[in-house]
């Protein structure tokens, strides 16, 4: 009878250990996720956020892998990346993923979206996160709703097939996506904010005050680590007489038709803008003379097979006239917007050579330098 005793005491004495040492696991848990908490609701940027999220959760918490997939059918989130996203530390933002379309996520949670936990499953789960995490067990998905729409889904996965049991409880899980959700569009709008006043809203591109902003900043870049940087400057031919003809509204769609064509031959990392009136401007960061050429022509030609229908039905044919210019010669003590200065007057006088030489054409700053060539395209690639 005493061993029995003794026995049920030592059982309960190792559930009670077991309790207090599960107690000690959730309250440091809900510590580092408060502080979690904190740093989320306190981030200053979309890229700040994202950070947190794929690579201080990931941290603290212990985790083998986490993704995020965020919808983006007009590729905002995108643009207001796209600086970031080229630079060294984008390797910070594996495991985001831009979406067009929340179908798949709609698919993946049904009806009512609600965290999931559960056996990692090859078929359903695979294109959520990236095979250099390595092989997985369990995994969570969070999804992230704001007033009824999905915008977002985030995806935890361990190796640890009792991590992300199906029959744990998920109001932690809960919690968590609610706070990202309302923290991801807090963030967005406060993005939106700022390039409100950097986005030209005609055309959709940027302005010309965020265009002497980032130009100062690449050719800064440039120089520090040795890469070529290319400039355009870009003219509709005969502008004022389509607006003249066909009116302003005709004039206007025109202007977003060829910021849109512009834009469709440019790089992630590239920068164009709106520079004043019929005047576009694209910055070709690490792009040597031969190949920004080559971009320039794909412009040019882009456009010209272009025909727009006006109000009155009559087919409007659009040509567009290019100056190019590279960053050369040696700083000389000069600051970068004075640098930037030159390198925009150097593309505007090309740009005057294709209007006087027939327009529809792309024009060179220094046409006989080997900058130009493709034996330097070649060297420097």
């Amino acid at each position: 009878m005493l061993s029995d005793l003794q026995a049920e005491n030592q059982a309960l004495r190792r559930q009670l250990e077991a309790l207090l040492r599960e107690a000690r696991a959730n309250e440091d848990k809900m510590r580092r996720f408060e502080q979690l908490e904190h740093r989320l609701i306190g981030a200053a940027s979309v890229l700040e956020l994202l950070r947190l999220l794929l690579g201080e959760y990931k941290l603290a918490f212990g985790i083998e892998a986490v993704t995020l997939t965020l919808v983006d059918p007009e590729q905002e989130i995108r643009r207001i990346l796209e600086s970031e996203l080229r630079e060294p530390s984008a390797q910070l933002l594996a495991g985001l993923d831009l979406s067009l379309s929340a179908f798949a996520m709609r698919a993946l949670y049904g009806d009512e979206p609600r965290p999931w936990l559960g056996a990692f499953d090859a078929a359903s789960h695979t294109g959520l996160f990236d095979v250099a995490d390595g092989p997985l067990a369990s995994v969570a998905l969070l999804p992230l709703s704001r007033h009824g729409e999905l915008i977002g889904s985030l995806h935890f996965g361990s190796r640890s097939p009792e991590r992300y049991d199906a029959d744990s409880g998920t109001r932690f899980l809960e919690r968590l996506s609610d706070i990202v959700a309302v923290c991801l569009e807090s963030a967005l709008n406060q993005e939106r904010l700022k390039l409100a006043g950097l986005t030209d809203m005609l055309t959709g591109v940027h302005n010309r005050r965020y265009f002497e902003h980032r130009c100062g900043i690449e050719i800064a870049q440039a120089w520090r680590y040795r890469h070529p940087l290319a400039c355009m400057f870009l003219d509709i031919d005969h502008f004022k007489r389509i607006n003249d003809t066909h009116g302003h509204q005709t004039g206007d769609e025109v202007l977003r038709t060829i910021g849109d064509a512009i834009r469709g031959q440019l790089r992630a990392g590239d920068t164009i803008a709106r520079y004043g009136g019929e005047e576009f401007v694209v910055l070709l960061p690490r792009t040597p003379g031969f190949f920004a050429r080559e971009i320039a022509e794909r412009i040019r030609a882009s456009i010209a097979e272009r025909r727009l229908l006006a109000a009155s039905g009559d087919g409007i044919g659009l040509t567009i006239s290019i100056g190019l210019a590279m960053l050369g010669g040696e700083p000389g003590g000069q600051s970068p917007g004075k640098l930037a200065e030159r390198l925009v007057a150097a593309a505007d006088q090309a740009l005057y050579a294709a209007k006087h030489g027939g327009r529809n054409r792309v024009v060179c700053d220094a046409p006989d330098s080997a900058a130009w060539t493709e034996r330097d395209f070649i060297s420097s690639a």
